[in-house]
């Protein structure tokens, strides 16, 4: 058994390379061999989200707080709120974050294949965002 205790793990800050806008990423946990999930609460301010990346198992992401938007390649942008639960199949191009106006809270959770639990791709631009 191994207790996490609150305050034990240090927020980050979004990349640059990978988010746009103000982004706090708080880790929750990473499973040792043999699992392979890990988690973080995702913290996007007004206007933040996340560079388009895909990932090799699949996303989920749980909405705690706020208002959000998601868009898979090739689909219209979509609103989520607290409570709503989403699912990124396996090397699905998309991007999440806050609404213009609102920011957003959400859990992220992935598993790692080989080590790898994203990938990263071109920036969300302000016409996609917008879109």
């Amino acid at each position: 058994m191994d207790i996490k205790r609150n305050g034990s793990r240090p927020s980050q800050k979004g990349p640059e390379d990978w988010f746009t806008g103000a982004v706090r990423i708080d880790p929750l946990f990473q499973a040792t061999e043999p699992a392979r999930a890990n988690a973080a609460q995702v913290t996007f301010e007004p206007g933040a989200r996340t560079a388009w990346h895909t990932h090799p198992l699949g996303q989920t992401l749980i909405v705690t707080a706020g208002l959000g938007w998601v868009q898979r390649e090739g689909g219209p942008v979509e609103e989520i709120r607290p409570g709503d639960v989403v699912w990124f199949p396996p090397g699905l191009k998309h991007w999440h974050g806050a609404s213009p106006i609102t920011a957003l809270t959400h859990i992220a959770i992935q598993e790692s294949a080989g080590g790898k639990t994203v990938d990263w791709m071109e920036k969300v631009s302000e016409e996609q965002y917008r879109r």
